[in-house]
């Protein structure tokens, strides 16, 4: 990323706009050069399952005709789903909807949204309502960018919870970052988190993304932007944790290391009692898993081979030494296998003592 194209405020709204200026010379080669370089690194890393929002509010659907063909070459190796995503507005881009609904009908896994970029909350919305009429009518998954931001009155999660609670979708929807729900007071949480049990929709948090662009315009304290992620597991529903930019307009920083995704949120959710810690990897394994919709997942009888091998003796170990991945395994074969690190000069500091 230049630094002429950086996104000098770190906002969420500047990135949009610096998107939006700079994606119209793109080409479907430049696409999936770029796609391919974020996929090595998050393969090298031991990523064998990746969702990503593909940007479908330009004419001719580049971004989604390039990494539909891509999801195809690289089935063998890694698991792509595609979100229909309308990053400028499902209402604001003009004939957005219509562009949703193509890349619906193009082989798309999820339909997405991002309500609060709408320019008033009756668009936003009426925008939920298409949303989830058309992944009824696709059978897809839903994944909403919802409430990125730091308003305690920013209510599209409230307003996504209650449309598909009574369409019964709640374990086929996403509501991605929800940052706002971490500023609400304690009685309006305490409302919602009885709705979302019923609903039983999933929660994903991008720790690193969500702390890097949220509280910009708060002086002292500033909030971090992670949502409730402790009480909406207590509450019953699933949470994972992600990764939602490698070097981009929102986040400059991104690597696919999910250990690294993981650390930061842990430390950002206070989910570092021991107890909490030997659970914490399910935030990166199998509580994404459950968020895709994937099934046979996991180390069980008659499942495909797909697994990784961290250099550690149990979780506890892993998380606290930020354990690399010694080798990643898929249908039996392995995408790659590495020696465990060892200094090339090694001194003993305990010979003379």
């Amino acid at each position: 990323m230049g630094e002429g194209n950086a996104n000098r405020s770190g906002t969420l709204f500047e990135g949009i706009q610096r998107w939006s200026d700079n994606k119209k010379s793109l080409t479907e080669e430049m696409v999936r050069e770029r796609a391919l370089e974020g996929i090595r690194k998050e393969v090298a890393h031991g990523v064998q399952y990746i969702r990503t929002h593909v940007d479908v509010t330009a004419p001719d659907l580049t971004g989604m005709k390039a990494l539909l063909k891509l999801k195809e070459e690289l089935k063998d190796v890694v698991t792509l789903q595609l979100v229909a995503f309308p990053q400028e507005g499902f209402f604001r881009y003009e004939g957005a909807e219509q562009l949703v609904e193509k890349a619906l009908t193009m082989g798309a896994d999820v339909v997405g949204g991002i309500p609060h970029f709408e320019i008033s909350y009756e668009y936003g919305v009426e925008s939920l309502r298409r949303i989830v009429d058309l992944a009824v009518k696709y059978d897809v998954m839903i994944d909403i960018h919802c409430d990125e931001n730091d308003d305690p009155n920013s209510r599209f999660l409230e307003v996504l919870n209650a449309l598909v609670m009574e369409r019964e979708y709640g374990p086929k929807t996403t509501a991605s970052h929800t940052c706002s729900f971490g500023s609400v007071d304690g009685s309006y949480a305490s409302k919602m988190m009885g709705l979302f049990k019923a609903s039983q929709i999933n929660f994903i948090s991008c720790p690193t993304e969500n702390a890097h662009l949220q509280g910009r315009a708060d002086s002292y304290p500033k909030r971090r932007g992670l949502t409730r992620v402790k009480e909406l597991l207590e509450n019953g529903n699933t949470v994972a944790f992600a990764q939602d930019s490698i070097a981009d307009y929102w986040y400059p920083l991104g690597n696919g290391n999910m250990m690294n995704i993981l650390d930061n949120g842990i430390h950002l959710a206070h989910y570092t009692h021991i107890d909490e810690i030997n659970q914490a990897f399910d935030l990166i394994t199998y509580n994404g898993a459950k968020v895709m919709n994937i099934e046979a997942y996991g180390l069980e009888a008659d499942n495909p081979a797909n697994f990784i091998v961290l250099d550690a003796r149990d979780p506890y170990e892993a998380i606290r030494e930020r354990a690399e991945v010694l080798c990643s395994v898929r249908d039996g074969e392995y995408l790659f296998k590495r020696a465990p690190r060892k200094n090339e000069v090694a001194h003993d500091l305990l010979k003379d003592l």
